[in-house]
């Protein structure tokens, strides 16, 4: 299982990079793997305010469809239609090509209870067990 350092984590298996005031947002690397096989996305549209840790949308999964959450609060400015299309990419490169959504950060920010890789790759290995 990969985790990126350089990202935050949310506990909800959401990954969230940062650039400026832009938050790039996708599913975890574990979170693909327990999916399994992605079949449909339903991303929010551009425009869509989001809260902390508020829905922005599901994945559809050949075992379960599942509820995203966003881990910041912002204003949703990109939506990734490649992914929505093939939604293969989120099982194959889910830090990469399969992103889901950008958003611009709200001024609160960013909140202070995402993890770290590591931090994140310990909340994994213990849920595991």
């Amino acid at each position: 299982m990969e985790n990126p350092t350089g990202l935050l984590y949310a506990r909800t298996h959401e990954w969230v990079s940062l650039i400026g005031d832009i938050a790039t947002i996708g599913i975890t690397d574990h979170a693909q793997c327990e999916l399994g096989d992605i079949v449909f996305l339903e991303l929010p549209a551009v425009g869509k305010a989001l809260g902390s840790g508020e829905m922005l949308g599901t994945v559809e999964s050949v075992k379960a469809v599942s509820d995203l959450y966003s881990p910041v609060a912002g204003v949703v400015i990109e939506i990734n239609t490649d992914a929505a299309s093939a939604t293969e990419v989120v099982n194959t490169d889910p830090y990469g090509a399969g992103w889901l959504v950008r958003v611009k950060l709200d001024a609160d920010g960013v909140p202070a209870d995402l993890l770290d890789a590591s931090a994140y790759t310990m909340l994994v290995e213990e849920s595991a067990h």
